[in-house]
């Protein structure tokens, strides 16, 4: 009797469906185990730094009102006349933080055309890691630099410009960013698929057109999840803002004079000049929470963002 080819394949794939289900060796089974383990330990890592905060913050609110905390407007915790509204830390860490995003995404997003669509192979193997070697400068190197070059530079330019200052420090921080930004839209636009460039191309489309109506939209969902990796990057920088931006909190959106942000506050209060215990030390577990939020709020909005982009997309 002749055989059937499709009974024999069905009986290849039963016997591989039943191959899968054998026992697993020792092998897989500890490598198993192992990944569940590092899984376990950095959600767990989250689960005892969310506790930390909330425990210190809430020793901090027993002693001063929520109201005060979001609806004064100074903060002067270490002083003798004592403030804890935390709005002008805020408006210094989204000040420094749009200049920033300023800098970095067009930049960054230029970087990115250049290296996806018009550089050549060579140009592209030798500009692109040169770009991401920025990543690999330290944060305390951008805060001198700032200090030393930029703001001097901008002072001959931005009038009132004062030696320690928000524009200096988010443009700082827009260089240190550059290379997240063009390095992941770099990616997203790589992977567009060809046939949207062909089809573009077949159609009559040049190549700028082809770039900026057909490849950055369909790459908008890496795009904008990039933008917002920078974004959340720049909230919590904190060496550049503490050596350049000046440590002075004040509620204002004027880039020229200088600020404090969430950060930077953190860091002063743990040099070690504040006992421990007290309600000034308890203060950077109250910013630390309100930080925590507002990073979790981005990570939040990416998530988001992606979905509906991708969702428009398709």
């Amino acid at each position: 009797m002749a055989l059937d080819p499709l009974s024999d394949a069905r009986s290849a794939a039963l016997g591989a469906t039943l191959d899968l289900r054998a026992p697993r060796s020792l092998g897989e089974r500890v490598a198993g185990a192992l990944l569940a383990t590092a899984a376990a330990v950095s959600v767990l890592t989250t689960i005892g730094i969310v506790a930390v905060l909330v425990r210190e913050a809430a020793a901090f609110f027993a002693e001063v009102s929520p109201a005060q905390f979001l609806l004064d407007t100074e903060w002067t915790p270490l002083f003798a006349d004592k403030h804890f509204g935390i709005w002008p830390l805020v408006a210094g860490t989204l000040l420094t933080t749009g200049i920033a995003i300023a800098v970095a995404l067009p930049l960054g997003l230029l970087a990115a055309i250049y290296l996806s669509e018009l550089a050549s192979d060579r140009v592209r193997r030798w500009v692109k890691p040169a770009l991401e070697l920025l990543a690999g400068v330290p944060t305390v190197v951008y805060g001198y630099f700032a200090l030393s070059v930029i703001t001097p530079g901008l002072q001959r330019f931005v009038p009132g410009l004062a030696g320690f200052n928000a524009l200096g420090a988010g443009v700082a921080m827009g260089i240190m960013i550059l290379p997240i930004i063009a390095s992941l839209s770099e990616d997203a636009l790589y992977a567009v698929p060809a046939n949207l460039r062909e089809g573009a191309y077949a159609l009559g489309a040049t190549k700028l057109g082809t770039v900026f109506r057909v490849i950055v939209p369909a790459a908008a969902s890496g795009i904008g999840a990039a933008a917002i990796l920078g974004v959340a990057r720049a909230v919590g920088e904190t060496m550049i803002v503490a050596i350049a931006a000046g440590q002075q909190p004040r509620l204002t959106l004027d880039p020229r004079v200088p600020v404090e942000t969430m950060t930077a506050y953190i860091a002063q209060v743990s040099l070690g000049d504040t006992p421990h215990g007290t309600l000034e030390y308890r203060t950077i577990f109250a910013v630390g929470l309100a930080l925590f939020l507002l990073t979790l709020a981005l990570n939040v909005l990416s998530h988001r963002l992606r979905r509906r982009l991708k969702g428009a997309a398709a």
